[in-house]
């Protein structure tokens, strides 16, 4: 059961939302719970669990963004795919960690192109973890949750979303060939989440958590590139 929020202010875009994923996931043969909210507030009163969040950026009383931040700030981890007016918002919406955003009025090729992205991560959710072994003890950890990873006397050190770290041995090159490309190996010591890049700021990325990584004179031009290319696939 994929447990899906729409909040929007104008009930016929909320309506018109709810019926796109419910038909679309009718042809996948999924099975799915869509609640719809009005407004921010109503939403941040809403205390079970939600998966993939379509979240309305323009809304009387608390807005979209803000709404997203402090949904972020109580920990809450589901895909967030926003939904607005104003293209440039893509910016912002990048600081809340966004899966993607949609440009009112809503086009059901568009749609339906994020929805197909979306549809092939949550197949992938089980499956896209990092084996981590530790003496006679092995774990595996969600890709999703890792910040970044940092390499010290040849021990790598996890530093996930929730403040854990998680240490193991292991080569970086060997882990920055197991990752997606959803991480960049910006230093020679560091490999990062771009999901979980705040901003980029003469040579230090600066990450979720507020920890700043280097990012070495080598590697800085092809880092822009990578931010630039990340933020156009939103």
């Amino acid at each position: 059961m994929i447990r899906i929020a729409v909040c929007d202010d104008e009930k016929n875009m909320s309506d018109q939302i709810r019926k796109l994923v419910s038909d679309f996931f009718r042809v996948k043969n999924w099975e799915v719970s869509i609640r719809q909210f009005s407004c921010g507030e109503e939403l941040l009163r809403y205390d079970k669990p939600v998966d993939v969040l379509f979240l309305d950026i323009q809304m009387e009383g608390t807005d979209g963004m803000e709404t997203a931040r402090r949904l972020r700030e109580r920990g809450f981890r589901g895909v967030l795919i926003f939904v607005t007016v104003l293209r440039e918002m893509v910016f912002s919406a990048f600081d809340v960690q966004a899966y993607d955003y949609l440009v009112k009025p809503l086009r059901k090729e568009a749609f339906e192109r994020t929805m197909e992205r979306l549809f092939t991560s949550l197949q992938n959710a089980g499956q896209t973890g990092l084996l981590v072994r530790k003496g006679y003890d092995s774990r595996i950890i969600p890709l999703m949750d890792i910040v970044f990873c940092e390499s010290i006397d040849r021990k790598i050190y996890l530093h996930l979303i929730s403040s854990e770290v998680v240490d193991y041995y292991e080569r970086i090159e060997n882990l920055e060939s197991k990752l997606g490309s959803g991480f960049f190996r910006c230093h020679r010591s560091y490999l990062i989440h771009l999901k979980y890049l705040k901003n980029y700021q003469n040579g230090t990325a600066y990450m979720e958590g507020g920890r700043e990584i280097p990012v070495s004179r080598l590697r800085a031009g092809t880092f822009s590139q990578v931010i630039l290319q990340y933020m156009e696939d939103l």
